[in-house]
């Protein structure tokens, strides 16, 4: 049996979350700061993938052509940011939805974790 490092994942992903909610923070707090541009962190997604893991499949028709059309298609970008007169990008509307992103994600972790941890006792119980 392979060990599990679901406890680590979460748990880097929730450092990156606790991140992402201090820069959201101080982008909120200087929406009223002439010149200031918003912040944002790289996608988190985006630094998992940067880890050089590949699926390998036993067959050729056993991961089929989803996983072929989801390694050629990029994620867009949307830079929908607009900037004042004052030259400041922050949008509260947008920086709002960013944070409720992050208290959804943080809950998600929680109940994952629970639910492992639940699994494990379980096991040991039996």
């Amino acid at each position: 049996m392979e060990p599990v490092f679901l406890n680590k994942l979460v748990s880097h992903n929730n450092d990156w979350l606790s991140m992402r909610q201090a820069t959201i923070a101080e982008n909120i707090a200087n929406a009223n700061t002439p010149g200031f541009h918003a912040r944002d962190l790289e996608p988190f997604t985006s630094v998992i993938s940067q880890t050089q893991l590949a699926m390998t499949a036993t067959h050729d028709g056993h991961l089929g052509q989803t996983m072929e059309a989801a390694r050629s298609s990029d994620i867009e970008n949307e830079d929908s940011w607009t900037v004042t007169h004052s030259g400041n990008s922050v949008s509260i509307e947008q920086e709002l939805v960013k944070a409720g992103e992050v208290a959804r994600d943080h809950a998600l972790n929680a109940s994952i974790a629970k639910s492992f941890h639940r699994m494990y006792l379980a096991s040991v119980k039996s």
